[in-house]
């Protein structure tokens, strides 16, 4: 059996923390190929490394003097040295990276050096070899993965090797040039090391002991999901419950490996376990709630809408034609509905009106904004009668008016659009009724 483990910037934010990790990967020997983040946060007011070089690149940029700031990042790393007690100076490394910010290398570069220099740090602490991403992990021209070649760079590059720490989220085009995945991406490399090596299970230490069922700063300490399957995450994830970057998921969801979140600080706790598909039934009817604020409605209405063929592709041509993603489209006979993000649609609604009005002609449109939508979902939901009487009843107990309901074919979810100032007390209500209550 192998393993492969990736740890978060929590996990590794000092000595302290790497003794932690050192400790979790001797207790399990199938635990052979460590993926590791830059430092993160010692405290609430202190700052992760990969914002301290974003803000140092920044100024080399500008053309002007970042030597303290640079030094400043040295000395965090040296911290961290001192405490392992190790025989390792990263010195040339510093001072090649000195050159390269000043030959202005790139944000990208910049960004990796943190999991650059943890990649050595925790290789030379636990004896296990180096490997460079940038080596095996290939984007292309237009900087979109190319997963199918790293996948054989990476399968070929581990062959052979029994343990090996490998830097997080980065890799590098063909010509050697640094570029990044999106904030959180290591948690895509530990996904790509999985699937190349056909691990039998993704573990992803970090400071939190999986995902929770509601968002713990509005539910006073929700309960665990003990197993979510990868299209609940995905549904979850769109909604903003972000424990794994969700581009994590894809790789390993093309072997069925399993994916298995567990807390560096309490490794007793079992954590979540994220599959393909389980016969396991939900503790609850429910997996999870998550939502996000901030969206408004465009609300179309014109009579025999549904005998017009095309008009719902030509009112979305508005919204593309502004660069505007849309969220959702509940629609009824003579009437759509078109969620968008606010802060992306308020400064272009009145182009995306004259749009409408030019390319569909409705006989009324109104806008509506300062909405929440709240998704809930289970693969659960399916098995239950009344789960959406469940939800109306409990937002009405509550007085909570819901300005929207679309349901999926697969009723594995169910979005609610609810107002604003509504969104917490509304996810307190959905999560007593099926959590607390199960009524």
């Amino acid at each position: 059996m192998s393993k492969v483990v990736k740890f978060g910037g929590s996990s590794l934010a000092d000595a302290k923390q790497f003794q932690k990790v050192a400790d979790i990967i001797k207790a399990d020997e199938e635990r052979h190929f460590v993926v590791v983040s830059a430092p993160g946060k010692r405290n609430d007011k202190d700052t992760k490394v990969t914002d301290m070089l974003y803000q140092t690149y920044a100024l080399a940029e500008e053309g002007k003097e970042f030597g303290k700031e640079l030094a400043a990042i040295e000395a965090r790393y040296n911290e961290i040295i001192k405490g392992l007690k190790l025989k390792l100076s990263l010195k040339e490394e510093f001072e090649t990276i000195a050159e390269n910010f000043k030959a202005k290398a790139g944000s990208d570069y910049a960004a990796s050096r943190g999991e650059y220099l943890n990649g050595i740090v925790m290789s030379n602490y636990l004896g296990f070899e180096f490997i460079d991403p940038a080596e095996v992990v290939l984007f292309d021209d237009d900087g979109s993965f190319d997963a199918e070649i790293t996948n054989r760079r990476v399968a070929k590059r581990l062959k052979g090797v029994a343990n090996a720490v490998i830097s997080g989220f980065y890799g590098a085009y063909e010509n050697g040039t640094i570029k990044t995945f999106s904030r959180g991406g290591s948690d895509i490399t530990g996904s790509i090391v999985a699937r190349a090596i056909h691990a039998d299970v993704y573990e992803n230490w970090t400071d939190v002991s999986g995902f929770l069922v509601a968002d713990p700063r509005i539910i006073d300490r929700p309960q665990p999901i003990e197993t979510i399957t990868y299209t609940e995450l995905r549904e979850l994830a769109y909604m903003g419950a972000s424990v794994l970057h969700e581009d994590a998921i894809f790789p390993v969801r093309k072997e069925g490996i399993p994916i298995n979140i567990r807390n560096t600080n309490r490794p007793q706790d079992s954590g979540t376990w994220i599959v393909e598909s389980t016969a396991k039934k939900s503790k609850y009817t429910i997996t999870g709630i998550a939502g996000k604020k901030g969206f408004c409605c465009v609300n179309i209405s014109k009579d025999m809408m549904n005998s017009e063929v095309g008009y719902v592709r030509r009112i979305l041509q508005a919204f593309e034609d502004q660069n505007i993603s849309i969220e959702h489209v509940p629609s009824g006979i003579d009437t759509m509905t078109v969620f968008v993000a606010q802060d992306e649609f308020i400064d272009k609604e009145q182009a995306v009106v004259s749009e409408i009005h030019r390319l569909a002609k409705p006989d009324l449109l109104e806008i509506e904004s300062d909405l929440a939508l709240i998704a809930v979902v289970g693969r659960g939901m399916k098995r239950q009668r009344g789960t959406a009487a469940r939800i109306f009843s409990a937002l009405a107990h509550v007085s909570v008016n819901c300005r929207m309901i679309d349901q999926g074919s697969s009723e594995l979810n169910i979005i609610i659009g609810v107002e604003n100032r509504d969104f917490e007390k509304a996810i307190k209500a959905i999560y007593d009724i099926f959590v607390v209550t199960q009524l």
